[in-house]
């Protein structure tokens, strides 16, 4: 093992530069994500403590050592505990990054199959419905808007949102990695107020504005005429038979899948 330099009885090597620029990494990831909550001075603290036991079990104090190793597991459970909202955001910004996604292909079958059991009964009954599906791009100033939900996506959830008696139902949903982040978001509307000859309402114009400013795919449900739209780049499809619904919709996101991991 190659050693690069000695500190008294002390060896630093290749394997020990290799394990603090990991450690440090992970340390400044956390802080970067925590830095504007009150987890952060804990984990501040957690940090000093396992600086000193680092250190006395170096200089072989092992009183003290043991008295530090112990009250850094209390502490490292109680921050788990205290504060699992954050630790959770974390784990969903990992989960979401293109990387991650590579390593492990999320199958979107049964999330679009919820949505579009959920858009034929809102259809049917002529309920409005917004929803966008992210995809690389980052829409967290859209997400900021609404009500943050974390939910996993389900038929029950989104018609019981979209429910005109709902306080969530004006506005869009966000979906994101299979995930219902947020309702009741305020999309940009688009400056074209009619498409191919046809006057658009507020939610077209809501789904064709998102469409214009990132690569989300948007499903719109008329409440005037039931009719499925979808909108993606800046384009509207609109009247889009139910029984193609699915196969377009899975192609729009799946396409993208392929050429987000072509990309990292």
């Amino acid at each position: 093992m190659f050693v690069l330099f000695k500190i008294g009885f002390l060896e630093f090597t290749l394997v020990d530069m290799a394990d603090i620029i990991i450690v440090s990494m992970v340390f400044i990831a956390l802080y970067r994500s925590l830095r504007n909550t009150v987890a952060v001075q804990i984990l501040l603290g957690l940090l000093v403590l396992l600086v000193f036991s680092v250190a006395t079990e170096s200089l072989n104090f092992k009183a003290f050592n043991w008295i530090l190793r112990t009250i850094t597991d209390v502490w490292l459970i109680a921050f788990i505990i205290l504060f699992q909202p954050e630790i959770r955001r974390i784990l969903l910004s990992v989960t979401r990054s293109r990387l991650f996604r590579l390593f492990i292909r999320q199958s979107i079958a049964e999330t679009i199959d919820e949505v579009i059991t959920a858009t034929k009964e809102l259809a049917e009954r002529h309920t409005g419905a917004l929803i966008v599906f992210t995809r690389t791009q980052n829409v967290k100033m859209t997400i900021d808007t609404g009500i943050p939900l974390q939910a996993k996506v389900s038929e029950e959830l989104l018609i019981s949102i979209f429910n005109p008696k709902s306080p969530l139902h004006d506005g869009a949903v966000i979906i994101e990695n299979q995930i219902l982040v947020a309702a009741r978001c305020v999309l940009p509307l688009s400056t074209t107020t009619k498409y191919n000859g046809r006057n658009l309402g507020t939610r077209h114009r809501a789904a064709l504005g998102i469409s214009e400013q990132t690569d989300a795919v948007i499903l719109v449900v008329s409440e005037e005429t039931g009719q499925i739209s979808l909108a993606q780049e800046g384009q509207l499809f609109i009247g889009i038979p139910f029984n193609q619904l699915s196969e377009q919709l899975s192609k729009m996101l799946n396409e993208q899948q392929v050429s987000a991991a072509a990309g990292v």
